[in-house]
Order: structure tokens, then sequence, then C-alpha cells
């Protein structure tokens, strides 16, 4: 079980232990991130010999499961709160039923999301563009990439859970695993290589659903070996009394802060959709380099929710405001690094992007902007999903983050976004600029909520079979 840092609280010892245990739960969360930004990559560079159609159609058909995984996310936070707070407290038993739930859960919407882009992709696509040969090819996308909505759900929880009681190192490398996969099953169904059909689009569909599978079964055979905390059938279908009611407490909100925050970044992408196919294209690649520099940021912040919860489950409150202030300085550190990585990467994607890849002039014009932007547009991210995602949901302060993504994404944002683009009718670039600065309107609140420090909390119970 979780056990306190020692020695004495602040001491040169005891700082080096604390950072080594961050890094440690960091890295391999990090590493995972990277590799889901990979895979995003390699998507974009083999789509990008496909067809500028292609590229963009993946990038709006994929916001379907931006939304579903950013609800996912919240239902995991949910169920990390608790794990990692009970994991604390030494009660392994409990989060063995915060597992369970949060699995039933998860199973449930994502068989939403799977039964919807299986059987309506047409209308699914028309939500983001009127564009007859996106749709066409958005459709083909949906279709082959639906059962992978809820087989990842099922994934995603079960190893955010098994990374709040300590399997960070396994739970990265199965999911490692499956990226490598993903993008070697990518190259076979785009291009035909070996015995696989050529596929296009529709091949980055079904290469994802295929890696899911095989996923989802290295999961099963994990918890089957797993001695410390394991998936039990009767947990999976347990009623959950109380843990049940503090699960929806938690999770609701924090699913609800996601989804919020997910709808408004696809909204974004509706706004940039209605404007050219060559703002959607350069953003799809502009994505992509944000979340390579994003990755050690959402990684510190998860490492944050485990940490931070692990403490404040064995009731360490003072040591966990101490927590709170080092990772509020982590998260400053990695976005001055992301975003040195973005700028670094950009000459690159920019060369990259003239020699090999068939896009019109005004693509590359616009995506040489929005790196400059992503550059700075990560600081704001990085505070605030450490914020948000991690101190404050670590304590089971899960509503301040719901209430403060609405102000700030769908109370000024959206309909900033919406004006600046067709009422306004401002250049596609000043659109965009516009929609980035929704991080920067929230981060004076969100500071001021940590300092009151009413998350500092343990939000565990007396638990028995």
């Amino acid at each position: 079980m979780a056990q306190a840092l020692s020695p004495a609280l602040g001491s040169r010892a005891e700082k080096r232990a604390f950072y080594k245990l961050a890094l440690r739960t960091t890295l391999p969360i990090a590493f995972q991130n990277l590799m889901d930004a990979a895979v995003n990559s390699a998507d974009v560079i083999m789509l990008s010999f496909v067809s500028q159609s292609a590229l963009a159609a993946s990038s709006l058909a994929g916001q379907i499961a931006f939304v579903l995984f950013n609800l996912v996310y919240g239902i995991s936070s949910g169920a990390s709160v608790m794990a990692a707070q009970y994991w604390g407290k030494g009660d392994g038993r409990t989060v063995e039923k915060v597992l369970g739930l949060s699995l039933r859960t998860v199973i449930l919407v994502g068989a939403i999301f799977s039964a919807a882009a299986f059987l309506v992709p047409e209308w699914l696509m028309r939500i983001f563009t009127d564009d007859p040969a996106l749709i066409t090819e958005g459709i083909a996308y949906l279709r082959a990439v639906s059962l992978s909505y809820v087989l990842g759900g099922f994934a995603s929880v079960y190893l955010a859970v098994m990374r709040s009681v300590g399997r960070v190192k396994s739970s990265a490398a199965i999911h490692c695993s499956a990226v490598f996969m993903n993008i070697f099953f990518n190259a076979c169904f785009i291009f035909g290589i070996g015995p696989f059909p050529k596929l296009g689009i529709m091949g980055v569909g079904l290469a994802t659903s295929i890696t899911r599978v095989i996923e989802v079964l290295v999961c099963l055979l994990h918890t089957s070996q797993c001695r410390q905390v394991r998936l039990r059938l009767r947990d999976l279908l347990a009623r959950g009394g109380m843990l049940m009611r503090d699960f929806i407490r938690f999770a609701i909100p924090a699913a609800a802060n996601d989804i919020i925050w997910g709808l408004a970044f696809s909204v974004y992408s509706i706004i940039l959709g209605h404007l050219s196919s060559d703002i959607v294209a350069a953003n799809s690649v502009a994505s992509v380099v944000r979340n390579l520099g994003t990755a050690f940021c959402f990684g510190s912040a998860s490492s944050a929710a485990i940490i931070l919860g692990n403490a404040m489950g064995d009731n360490r409150l003072e040591e966990a405001r101490v927590y709170g202030r080092r990772f509020v300085a982590m998260a400053v550190w990695t976005a001055l690094i992301g975003g040195v990585a973005i700028l670094l990467m950009r000459p690159l994607v920019l060369d990259f992007m003239h020699i090999y890849v068939v896009v019109t002039d005004v693509v590359k014009a616009e995506l040489n902007t929005m790196l400059f932007i992503n550059a700075y547009y990560i600081l704001g991210m990085s505070l605030n999903t450490m914020l948000i995602c991690g101190i404050f949901r670590a304590g089971g302060d899960v509503k301040y983050g719901l209430m403060c993504d609405i102000f700030a994404m769908w109370g000024y944002a959206v309909p900033i976004g919406l004006i600046c683009a067709f009422v306004l009718k401002l250049p596609e670039m000043w659109v965009y600029f516009i929609l980035c600065l929704d991080e920067f309107v929230k981060l004076p609140v969100n500071f001021r909520h940590y300092i009151k420090g009413k998350w500092l909390q343990n939000i565990t119970r007396e638990q028995t079979e």
C-alpha cells in the first residue's frame, strides 16, 4: 500500500524522495500519452499520402471519439479519485468494488457511442461538415472504428484504476504495446501491405478496432494474474450501495466536466469545419504536434492525482498541501519544455509538409501560424489541467472544474468564436487565435480556488463486505 514519504517534510532528503516518486509515476504515464500522440501522428502522416479529404475527414470523424474519451476520462477520474484514496488508506477490497462499478458504467456509455457510429454515421458527420466528400470518407471510418469505442473505454478505465494503486509501469506497458500494434495495422490497412487489403481511411478505423480487442484481452489476462487488485465478476454486477452513491458523486461531475470540455473543442472543430477544408487539415496536424508537446504535462497532472489522492486517503493533508505546490511548479516547467518542443518540431513538420504531403499552400501557411500559437497555448493548458484534473480532483473537488469550464468555454470561447466566424467574418487564423484564449480566461480563477485549499479532503468511508 501507499506509504508516507520520509524523512521530515521539507527536508532535502524528503524533497529528493518526493521528486523521485513523482518522476517514477509521471514518466510511464507521460510515455503512454506520447505513444497516444504518436499513433495520431502516424495516422496523419499516412493519411496525408492518401488525400487531403481523407486527412480532413479523419480529423472531423475523430471528434466523436474525442467526445467519448473525454467522457471516459471523467469516469476514469472519478474512479481514480476513489481508488487512490482508498489505496492510500490501505483498503484494497474497496478499490476492487470501485473498479467494478466504473467498468460497468463505461461499458454502457461506450456501447451507446459504438451503436451510433455504426448505425447513423452520416448523421454524425453532418454535425461537423456539409462537404459531401468529407462525409463519405467519414462514414467509412466511423463504421470501421465503432467497435473500438466500447472496448477502448473498458481498457482506459481499467488501466486508470491500476495506475492509482501503483501499477503504473504495467499499465503503460499494456497501452503502449497496443499503440505499436495500432501503428502497424494502420500501415498495413492504409497501404495494403502484404496480405492486407488497401482500405485507406477505413483501414485506420479497422486497425483501431482490432487493436482494442487485443488490448482488452491483455487487460483480462493482467487482472487474472494481479495479486493486489483484480476485476471480479460480482463487483461488475453488484449494486454498490453507499459506494455507488459516492462514485456517482465524484464521477458524474468529473465526466460532465470532461464532456463539457470535449464538446466545446468539438464545437471549435465545427466552427473551423464550416470555414474551409484548408484550416481543418492544418488543425489536424497542429493538434497532433500539440499533443506531442503536452504529453509530459498531462502525465504530471495524472501523477499529481495519484500521489495527492494516496496522501489524503491516509489523512496526510499537510503533506498533500506541500505536494500540491510542487506539482504546480512542475506544471510550469513541463509547459515551458513542451512549448520549446513545439517550436523545435515546427521546421521539421513544415519541411515534411512541403516535400511529401499533397496539401495547398494555404494549409502550410496556416499550420505555421498555428504552431506558434500552440507553443504558448500549452502553458495555460498545462496549469489548468494540473489544477482541475490533478490537484482538485485528487481531493474529490470535481464540481468546481465543471462550473469553471462552463463559464470559460461555453460562456466565452464558443459564443465569441461563433460571432467572430459567422457574424464578424474575421479571417480564419484570427478565429483560431480567439478560440485558443479560453485557457487563459479561466487561469486566474483556478489559482484563486487553489489558494483557498478546499480541495484538501479525505473522502474515504469505512467499508464492509
